[in-house]
């Protein structure tokens, strides 16, 4: 109990920036504060603070150190939360984002409403870079590592990218046989909503993976109008494999390059460490974590 103490009151010193103002948060002394943080450090023989008259500021190690304490205490208040709602039903409003990348999902989505009737889905379907915390978001659906301290997540699957056209374009246009040959075809790009920049198609070419520079014949910012365009013939588009599985199985759209688009993205949800998982954002990280990607 004594280390949870001392954990605890550096914590709240590294959030205060004080001892004076963890101590009144804490209900302690500063002095007391101090000493336990102190204790602390003598016992894992490392500065965690730099001191001065006036401040403390973290040291690189403390700062190493405070990101696994959060995580820790996020840890003993779902435990302690979950045994409190063990019986709670879940139920209110959950809001979350995902990305256009995500569209695909809605299906599964309405599943998990119906399943879950008392939860409220509050839903932002965008590429912008969300501020989880400042936005009052319950959960996000994202793409990348997930490195950012403040959040927890969970990996739902991984997929990779495939370029596609449609049966008639490809016979218009011919088949493209090396990544080269990408420059004679009409090209459908995605452009970024946070850089403005086009987003390049990454291949693997002599075995070194190439960002190419294409020539676009049709700009979008979401998934949805790529995805129709290459339907109706008008090029090729690099898409996320979830979402053309069903058009190649139908043979409304058919996948070329194959064997030089060898890479695989991660897709994660993520939510909040500071908060209590709630049994609706508990119930929905295990609904997407189960059902979004492993059944495509």
């Amino acid at each position: 109990m004594d280390r949870l103490g001392a954990l605890s009151a550096f914590m709240e010193a590294a959030d205060a920036g004080g001892f004076t103002e963890a101590g009144r948060r804490l209900g302690l002394s500063a002095s007391a504060v101090s000493k336990a943080v102190m204790r602390l450090e003598e016992r894992l023989r490392t500065r965690l603070f730099h001191r001065s008259t006036r401040s403390i500021t973290l040291t690189p190690e403390g700062r190493l150190f405070l990101e696994r304490c959060r995580r820790i205490a996020a840890e003993m208040e779902a435990a302690e939360l979950d045994l409190a709602q063990l019986h709670d039903a879940p139920r209110g409003k959950l809001k979350f984002s995902l990305p256009s990348a995500g569209m695909p999902f809605m299906e599964q989505l309405a599943e998990f409403q119906k399943r879950y009737p008392d939860i409220e889905l509050d839903m932002d379907c965008s590429d912008r870079l969300v501020d989880v915390i400042d936005e009052g978001f319950d959960a996000v659906l994202r793409t990348g590592d997930g490195s950012d301290s403040r959040l927890m997540s969970r990996v739902i699957g991984t997929y990779s990218q495939m370029i596609v056209g449609a049966p008639d374009y490809l016979e218009r246009r011919g088949t493209p046989m090396t990544p080269d040959d990408l420059s004679q075809h009409s090209c459908i790009m995605y452009r970024s909503l946070v850089s403005g920049k086009l987003l390049s198609w990454r291949v693997v070419y002599d075995e070194e993976p190439v960002d190419l520079p294409l020539s676009p014949a049709t700009v979008a910012n979401a998934l949805e109008p790529q995805l129709a365009f290459a339907r109706q013939g008008v090029g090729l588009a690099c898409l996320p494999d979830f979402t053309v599985r069903d058009d190649i199985d139908s043979g409304k759209l058919v996948a070329v390059l194959d064997r030089y688009l060898t890479g695989r993205t991660t897709f994660r949800v993520l939510w909040p460490s500071s908060r209590h998982l709630s049994p609706k954002v508990r119930v929905f990280v295990d609904f997407v974590a189960e059902n979004l990607l492993s059944k495509r």
